[in-house]
């Protein structure tokens, strides 16, 4: 505790440092046209991860800073940097995730003036269309979200009827599914008898999604507490979550899609 105590006074003093300098200079005003921070009028968007950076790409935003390095899985476990501080005070938009909660004070310690968005990190494609629909109108680029939009809805039906040409027998295989995978079952047609976590299996949860014999287990990559039903005879997915350092969407659903079709015993 007292580490943390001390690390987080020092990055409040690196704030205040920063906050001094980015005060400095003509009143704020950045020279742009149209109230943003980018020479071409178009907004700059700062988000903590690839997750949020693929929401924001998605809705038509083309200068995206992201934050949290792809490799730490777990984003409250970053340590912000003076880079990351100075790209915030940049910014016109900031993306953030609930479970992200130190996302506020780097808006805040950086002195941005910059406007703060809680995006829902879900791959559901109802809740993605939803997010970049929002998104869009909120940058100004409702043209380019719907393209995306458009784009995204032929990509799903293949992708999701190709999953269902691979159930085996063809019947949908009974599924269990962490709580926040459960838009891969959706996307293979299968509707979970059961979920769990974000916490690790208890015996009598164990007991309870085993007695379902499920066929597959739809676990947490970035969120796995090992084998989930040992011994159950189902397999265990891995469902990946964030997209790459390119924050395209789209191939999540395509992996996702692979791994499915890989354990139902499809090439």
């Amino acid at each position: 505790m007292a580490r943390t105590r001390v690390r987080f006074a020092s990055f409040l003093a690196l704030s205040a440092a920063l906050a001094l300098v980015t005060g400095c200079g003509n009143g704020g005003d950045t020279g742009s046209k149209d109230g943003k921070n980018s020479p071409d009028g178009k907004p700059v968007v700062v988000v903590t991860t690839t997750w949020e950076g693929a929401f924001a790409k998605a809705a038509g935003a083309e200068e995206i800073k992201v934050i949290v390095p792809q490799s730490v899985h777990h984003a409250p476990d970053y340590d912000p940097k003076p880079s990351d501080l100075a790209a915030v005070g940049k910014a016109d938009f900031v993306l953030y995730a609930p479970f992200e909660p130190y996302a506020a004070k780097i808006k805040e310690a950086a002195g941005s003036k910059a406007e703060l968005v809680e995006v829902n990190l879900d791959n559901d494609a109802d809740k993605v269309k939803t997010e970049v629909a929002r998104l869009g109108k909120l940058f100004g680029t409702e043209d380019a979200a719907a393209k995306w939009t458009a784009s995204f809805d032929t990509e799903y039906a293949k992708l999701s009827k190709d999953v269902q040409g691979a159930w085996p027998g063809g019947k949908s295989p009974v599924v269990v599914s962490q709580v926040f995978t459960v838009w891969s079952a959706k996307l293979s047609g299968a509707t979970p008898v059961g979920t769990y976590g974000p916490e690790a299996v208890t015996p009598a949860q164990l007991a309870e999604l085993s007695a379902k014999k499920p066929a597959l287990v739809l676990d947490n990559a970035h969120m796995s507490t090992g084998t989930v039903l040992p011994d159950s005879g189902a397999r265990q997915v891995k469902i990946v979550n964030y997209p790459g350092n390119d924050l395209d969407l789209l191939p999540v659903y395509r992996n996702a899609a692979a791994e499915l079709k890989k354990a139902m015993g499809a090439s």
